[in-house]
C-alpha cells in the first residue's frame, strides 16, 4: 500500500536564486471598491528587483504604491498574478514560513509608526527583535549602532514624547534595518525629514542595498529620493511604466520635478 505520509515543506529560502531575483511581481491585480467605484491599485503589474538593488516607486496619492509595498508584504493577497520572494509564491507559504518571511526577511518602514509611549528610542527600536526571540539585552546590543548610523546617538534614551517627527522617523527606520532583512519595504520614508536629513537617509538605505545584498523598494513622493535609486518607476492608476516605459518615467519625474522648482 502507498505511503500516506507526506514530506514536510522545505525550509523558507533567503538566498536569491539564479538570477538574483529577490522580489518579483507577476501580472499582479488587485482592485478596491470605494463609494461605488472601482478603484484599480494594482493592474496588471509586473517587475523584478534584484539583490542589491534599490527601485523607487514614483506617483501620485492613491496611484496604488502603498497597495504594491503590502503586497510585497503578504498583508494582503492579489486577486489575480502573483507575487515570489526568492522564487517562492508568497501566497503559498504556510502560516510558520509567512511568519518566519515577516519576523526575518522584510524589514517595513512605515508611514504610521507606531512606537511605543514612554518607552526610550533604543528600546522602541528593539522591540521587533525582542518579538523574534533575542534577548533584550542583545536586542539592544545590536540595535545601538542603526540609531547612530541615522543619527540618533544622543538620543536613545529619549521617548518619543521627547523626539520629533523626523527622530520618530529615524526610530522607525532603525527598527527595520536591526533586523538585516533581504527585503527594505520602504514607504516614504522621509515623510518627516528635511531635505538634508532625507537625502541622507534615501543613501544609507541604497548604500544597505549594496552592502549586504538587500533589495529595496522605495515608495516616495521625493523626486530627489527617486533619483538616488538604481532605477525609477512611476505608477498611475495602478499600472507600472516598467522598462518598456522607462524613457516615459523618466521624462515624467524630470517634468515633474521642475514644476516643483518652479514652485
Amino acid at each position: 500500500m502507498a505511503s500516506t505520509h507526506t514530506s514536510a515543506p522545505p525550509p523558507l529560502r533567503t538566498d536569491a536564486p539564479e538570477g538574483g531575483v529577490i522580489l518579483e511581481f507577476e501580472g499582479v491585480v488587485k482592485h478596491y471598491r470605494s463609494l461605488g467605484e472601482v478603484v484599480r491599485a494594482a493592474d496588471g503589474v509586473s517587475f523584478k528587483l534584484h539583490a542589491g538593488e534599490m527601485l523607487a516607486l514614483h506617483g501620485p496619492s492613491g496611484s496604488g504604491k502603498t497597495t504594491l509595498l503590502l503586497l510585497a508584504a503578504a498583508v494582503i493577497a492579489p486577486e489575480s498574478g502573483c507575487v515570489r520572494f526568492c522564487g517562492r509564491k508568497l501566497g503559498a507559504f504556510e502560516d510558520r514560513e509567512t511568519a518566519e518571511y515577516l519576523r526575518g526577511n522584510v524589514g517595513f518602514i512605515h508611514q504610521n509608526l507606531h512606537l511605543l509611549g514612554g518607552v526610550s528610542a533604543l528600546d522602541n527600536a528593539s522591540v521587533n527583535l525582542i518579538l523574534s526571540g533575542i534577548s533584550p539585552r542583545a536586542a539592544r546590543k545590536r540595535v545601538t549602532p542603526w540609531l547612530q548610523r541615522v543619527g540618533l546617538a544622543d538620543r536613545l534614551h529619549h521617548t518619543p514624547e521627547q523626539l520629533s517627527g523626523g527622530e520618530r522617523q529615524r526610530v522607525g527606520i532603525a527598527r527595520a534595518l536591526a533586523k538585516e532583512p533581504r527585503l527594505i519595504l520602504a514607504d516614504e520614508p522621509t515623510g518627516n525629514l528635511d531635505s538634508k536629513r532625507s537625502r541622507k537617509i534615501v543613501e544609507l538605505l541604497h548604500s544597505i542595498a549594496h552592502e549586504r545584498e538587500a533589495a529595496v523598494l522605495l515608495v516616495t513622493h521625493d523626486l530627489e529620493a527617486a533619483r538616488i535609486a538604481d532605477r525609477r518607476m512611476v505608477l498611475r492608476d495602478g499600472r507600472l511604466l516598467d522598462a518598456a516605459g522607462e524613457a516615459e518615467a523618466r521624462a515624467l519625474i524630470e517634468r515633474e520635478a521642475d514644476e516643483q522648482d518652479q514652485w
